[in-house]
């Protein structure tokens, strides 16, 4: 973990950054604010994206408890954590498996400001965080295997991190070597934003014009490619909310249906 004399100068309250203007859509109160303002702004502009990170939210709590409990996985790699709320990984694998290990990576300041929120798990169980970056991953899976066993399976989380990075530095390159160094059996759970709307569009060329940090929203197809090689778990690649909803679930508006989440299996 970075020395906490490092964090103040990585913290660039100045500018808005991704896991802080999350927080700020999600209805938390970990942020500064410039990033209030940004997702204030965000929110005029596209106010269903506020629906789209409880989306987001909730796939994950469906996803860690499909692979805990009908998939039996005991180990879970979390990238691009985020800042710490209600159901993170850890609580919802060690609530059906106390014994679980989750590795947590992130590389934004204030997340490692919260890290100590995130240690805590069961007794049985065992809780890391790295700061790394999701464009290093072999510094993610090397300091990963001091925690996590290699030679068994794994679930890979990757939610919404894989938009943070453009192009240009090749996200397809950056998941197949992750996948590359999971064993059979593993699971990756997966879920991004798409340019499936000219609205959110807009909002997020808005937010990258002045963000830390930038979001790059790409096709369900873009998106279906980076998970070539898996075997997807029904229903498929999907939009996030559509991924095996529980029975209370609302529906939601064609506007609030722009992400998309798949599950899926590496044999």
């Amino acid at each position: 973990m970075t020395d906490r004399s490092d964090w103040e100068s990585r913290l660039q309250t100045d500018r808005p950054h991704s896991a802080r203007v999350w927080n700020y859509l999600l209805g938390g109160k970990d942020h500064y604010p410039v990033d209030s303002e940004t997702g204030a702004v965000i929110l005029r502009m596209f106010p269903e994206i506020a629906a789209i990170a409880r989306q987001q939210r909730s796939f994950l709590v469906r996803a860690v408890r499909y692979l805990a409990g009908e998939a039996g996985i005991r180990q879970f790699l979390d990238i691009g954590t985020g800042l710490p709320t209600a159901n993170n990984t850890h609580e919802v694998a060690q609530s059906i498996a106390p014994d679980s290990k989750i590795v947590y990576v992130d590389n934004d300041p204030i997340v490692l400001v919260h890290a100590e929120a995130l240690l805590r798990g069961t007794p049985e169980g065992e809780c890391a965080y790295l700061d790394a970056d999701v464009r290093d991953p072999r510094k993610i899976l090397a300091q990963a295997a001091q925690t996590l066993d290699f030679d068994q399976p794994i679930g890979l989380i990757l939610l919404g991190i894989i938009g943070q990075v453009p192009d240009e530095e090749e996200p397809e390159r950056i998941v197949a070597e992750l996948i590359e160094a999971l064993p059979r059996g593993s699971y990756v759970a997966f879920s991004d934003g798409t340019d499936t709307s000219d609205e959110l569009n807009s909002a997020i060329t808005a937010y990258n014009a002045q963000s830390a940090n930038s979001y790059h929203l790409r096709s369900p197809e873009h998106i279906g490619r980076l998970l070539r090689g898996l075997s997807l778990v029904e229903p498929g690649l999907v939009r996030s909310a559509d991924w095996r909803p529980d029975p209370d679930t609302e529906d939601i508006t064609r506007d609030q249906g722009h992400a998309v989440a798949a599950v899926g299996l590496k044999e």
